[in-house]
């Protein structure tokens, strides 16, 4: 049941949060931040993978949590990102707007990513993936629901302002139960690994907030719109690692499997260092 259902409504439901705070508008204007928008795509479908894929040859992890880390990778900002990032004082239309973009590209990028993922690490022993499958299961636990979201905010925006904070708050709470669930039914396999995997995932936030901001310098962006990369490169969806790691998994059916540890891991370490992060940005920008 944690698998097939509870699992993918939690999920959408987490995106349909997502969508009540989007605007047609969040998609027309990343033409006004051009080059930070590019900087942003470049680090989140490009540079976050080749980081998270070297840091699985240093750290030499299993193949079920080599392809989970993967799959993190490929997963967008989500609604956490938006959050820090008005937060930290950046520019939160620009992350709205990145997020809104890659959480659809996510559609198509994601599923033949982790086919390739779980080619390469599985090898021979590999469960083959079903990238149509995939590919349509996460346009319906993703992109449908955040487009359900836009609807209900374009057709009734007083009802959205009433509700839409209480929805956020019952996204977290339901995130938090899908974290507590995942531990619980791995819980000696992620005892194991998180001598190795606790530090690798903090050194992958670490190394893209770090790198979020330097290519932000590089190419001169102001100080709110370098925040904005560096919290969009570092921060991930680990509802969306949980759900893809689970449904690659085709033989778990009660448990939550292995590929979703790094996911689970992420979304609580992750807080360790971008907490930090987003109140230095924050006093900075006083």
């Amino acid at each position: 049941m944690i698998v097939q259902v509870l699992l993918p409504l939690i999920l959408a439901f987490i995106m349909f949060s997502l969508g009540l705070g989007l605007r047609k508008q969040d998609f027309s204007r990343v033409l006004k931040y051009p080059k930070a928008f590019a900087t942003g795509i470049t680090n989140q479908l490009i540079l976050l993978p080749l980081i998270a894929f070297a840091l699985i040859k240093v750290f030499g992890f299993t193949s079920d949590i080599a392809v989970g880390i993967m799959i993190l990778s490929f997963c967008p900002g989500g609604v956490t990102s938006n959050v820090l990032t008005r937060i930290g004082r950046g520019n939160t239309p620009l992350s709205i707007s990145l997020t809104a973009f890659v959480s659809l590209a996510s559609v198509i990028t994601v599923p033949i990513l982790v086919a390739v993922s779980v080619s390469h690490f599985m090898g021979v022993s590999a469960a083959e993936v079903n990238i149509t499958q995939l590919g349509i299961t996460m346009f319906l636990i993703t992109a449908v629901p955040v487009l359900l979201g836009m609807l209900l905010t374009a057709i009734k925006p007083a009802l959205v302002e009433r509700i839409s904070k209480g929805i956020s708050r019952a996204a977290n709470v339901l995130f938090v139960i899908i974290i507590l669930a995942a531990l619980a039914k791995n819980w000696d396999v992620f005892y194991a690994n998180l001598p190795t995997l606790g530090p690798a995932l903090v050194l992958l936030n670490i190394v893209m907030l770090a790198l979020g901001l330097s290519f932000s310098r590089l190419v001169k962006l102001d100080s709110k719109d370098a925040t904005t990369i560096s919290i969009e490169s570092g921060v991930q969806n680990g509802t969306l690692g949980i759900a893809v790691g689970a449904f690659i998994a085709l033989n778990a059916t009660e448990l939550l499997p292995p590929t979703t540890l790094p996911s689970v891991v992420y979304s609580i370490v992750m807080y360790v260092v971008t907490v930090p992060f987003v109140l230095w940005r924050q006093r900075i920008a006083k």
